[in-house]
């Protein structure tokens, strides 16, 4: 509530929210389509939207580098992605890298494999495309790798820095291009010397400092110091495994309910048993369809572009079904 405030400079709101950056995406995307957008009103097109921004939908199909433009894009890619897929979880389906990647291009088609696979590794401590991850593994390490990829990437950097036997003093922070040397020698250096990790004490002190120049989001330090407090010596992948399943992250990202309740969506499952009611009580009926279109009313509205142009959301909006999961593992 305090954004509201009077005491708040405009400039400052909308930086914050980052309405601009909405409201450009919205033009865009009416300019590009207007025959079809104004024949409904301009303030129909807007108000939907807004709305589906407002209520995470607005990231279905839309491009990686949309969904990654902001945090709310972000943290409401990992709801969607959590509400399609759950019932993968609830079947005890183990995915692979490869498959993980194929339900993750169902929402966004271009979303690329190397998140997948970093997501991956804090899991398996290992880069094993062909090993197989549970649901609820997976989705908690893809959460803190996606919501914080460039922090990740810097400390990164830093943990290699360490890692080489530079002082802490002499680690400086990382930039784009250093960020992009350690992706192509990282995968050499690791299997060798990760097992050994470096002084955690030291990491979280080189971290502590990161924190206070670094421009985007980043984990609490509180919980990222509890992680490291864990043991004299950590591993890269050992620190973010703790970070991912520390609650108050989880928290604080604010869109995935605790491990306990993960496979859990009492409004959803309900509605998945009337429809399965349905079904069975009339055979004879477009089962497909009239299932297909239940859940379309249940699970959200997407934004208006994708009503339009993308007529296979409906493929994907099933909750309840497992057409995608037998598709990956044919």
């Amino acid at each position: 509530m305090s954004r509201l405030s009077s005491a708040v400079p405009a400039e400052q709101y909308l930086a914050d929210s980052q309405v601009l950056f909405y409201l450009n995406d919205a033009v865009t995307q009416l300019l590009d389509h207007k025959e079809e957008y104004t024949q409904f009103g301009l303030v129909r097109y807007f108000a939907e939207y807004f709305s589906s921004v407002k209520n995470s939908n607005h990231v279905l199909f839309r491009e990686f580098n949309y969904i990654t433009a902001t945090q709310h894009n972000r943290a409401s890619f990992i709801r969607v992605f959590w509400r399609c897929f759950r019932q993968i979880g609830k079947s005890g389906d183990l995915l692979s890298v490869w498959e993980y990647r194929s339900l993750l291009q169902l929402l966004c088609p271009d979303f690329p494999l190397e998140v997948v696979r970093s997501a991956a590794r804090i899991v398996l401590m290992d880069d094993t495309a062909d090993c197989l991850m549970s649901f609820s593994d997976f989705i908690y390490a893809f959460q803190l790798q996606f919501y914080y990829q460039e922090f990740l990437e810097s400390v990164q950097v830093i943990y290699q820095d360490l890692l080489a036997g530079k002082s802490p003093n002499t680690v400086i922070v990382p930039t784009s291009s250093s960020v992009e040397q350690l992706i192509s020698v990282a995968t050499e250096e690791n299997d060798r010397e990760e097992q050994d990790g470096v002084d955690s004490s030291t990491l979280a002190e080189c971290v502590d400092a990161f924190c206070d120049r670094f421009k985007h989001s980043y984990p609490s330090r509180t919980c990222m110091r509890e992680a490291l407090e864990q043991t004299d010596k950590v591993s890269y992948f050992s620190f973010l495994m703790g970070l991912a399943k520390h609650e108050s992250i989880n928290q604080t990202i604010g869109v995935l309910p605790s491990k306990e309740e993960l496979l859990i969506d009492p409004e959803l499952d309900q509605e998945l048993d009337k429809l399965i009611a349905q079904i069975s009580v009339s055979p004879s009926s477009n089962s497909s369809s009239s299932a297909v279109g239940g859940l379309k009313e249940v699970q959200r509205r997407a934004s208006p572009r994708r009503n339009i142009h993308h007529r296979r959301k409906i493929e994907v909006e099933s909750d309840g079904s497992t057409e995608e999961t037998d598709s990956s593992e044919n």
